[in-house]
């Protein structure tokens, strides 16, 4: 069992936890992740390690409510406990000094960008960071970003925040000028597709983190597999992190559509179960109640 040291809502969908983890904070690194379960009847999921500290021994991670295994992790709090917390897993980004790099960062992927982009800072590179999300109140870190940013760029596709448009902007204005070594493009998939191929114009090495379907973790069951450079890889042991230019992002958005029907059918099914709950508990408040009031009529007339 792991403790929640603190919960925090980040955005209207997102959320962020602080796990107690020594181990797994001991030797993680940035593009790491870690596949987490609520409870022994829960789903596997994995996500990238937002951030770490190795003295306190705790993992950060942030994860965005989308399903129903997002929905019940999310009903935990400060004070819970996740059943498993496994990592950390997975190939750590190559941090080394490239010069001037650019950090492209869409929605949720603003989580793994951070400690990449600080690892980035540290090895004395000109770190870019460009935030990209539909609104204002979808962004969040943006302070602990600038600290570890010589730019930072904002985007929103509605103007509510920075300015109006989207992430391949700014992106292309950088590569024009010049003299970027590398580029790192994490957030939704037809995000990084579409990032990858203004860096293709330019010839400048793209790495993207890809959030495939995964079960095991592990390199076993296979679930994860994506084409780069026209071979299979397995996102959980050969990634997370490939040449954005040489994968196959056609596979890539068409997997992510291989269970939106279990999904959607799984969600539907959590939300009539909370409906029930709900209904259940205000009937037994209303028993209560009613209880309670009767208690007090026959006490007055024993009186």
């Amino acid at each position: 069992m792991y403790a929640i040291l603190e919960k925090r809502k980040m955005t209207e969908n997102t959320d962020l936890m602080v796990i107690e983890a020594p181990e797994v904070a001991r030797k993680a690194m940035p593009g790491q992740f870690i596949i987490v379960r609520k409870d022994e009847f829960s789903e596997r999921i994995p996500l990238t390690i937002a951030d770490f500290d190795r003295e306190r021994g705790t993992v950060t991670i942030i994860f965005q409510k989308v399903g129903k295994s997002t929905y019940e992790l999310a009903e935990l709090n400060t004070g819970d406990y996740v059943r498993n917390f496994v990592g950390p897993l997975g190939v750590a980004s190559e941090i080394t000094n490239y010069g001037s790099v650019v950090l492209v960062a869409g929605g949720v992927g603003i989580a793994p960008v951070y400690p990449i982009a600080r690892a980035l800072h540290e090895a004395g590179n000109q770190v870019t960071v460009i935030l990209g999300a539909r609104s204002a109140n979808l962004l969040f870190w943006v302070e602990k970003m600038r600290a570890i940013s010589d730019h930072l760029v904002i985007c929103t596709d509605d103007g509510t925040l920075g300015r109006k448009g989207v992430v391949t902007e700014p992106l292309r204005e950088y590569l024009q000028k010049g003299g970027v070594a590398r580029v790192w493009a994490i957030g939704p998939a037809v995000m990084m597709k579409f990032c990858c191929k203004t860096t293709a114009e330019f010839q400048t090495p793209t790495v993207v983190s890809l959030d495939s379907i995964m079960v095991d973790g592990t390199g076993m069951c296979g679930a994860c597999r994506v084409e780069v450079g026209g071979e299979t890889r397995f996102v959980c042991v050969d990634g997370p992190e490939f040449d954005g230019n040489k994968v196959n992002w056609d596979v890539v958005l068409s997997r992510k559509k291989i269970f939106v029907a279990e999904e959607k059918q799984a969600m539907e099914s959590w939300n009539n179960e909370q409906a029930s709950r709900h209904v259940c508990n205000l009937n037994q408040e209303v028993l209560k109640q009613e209880i309670g009031s009767t208690r007090r009529v026959e006490s007055a007339a024993a009186d």
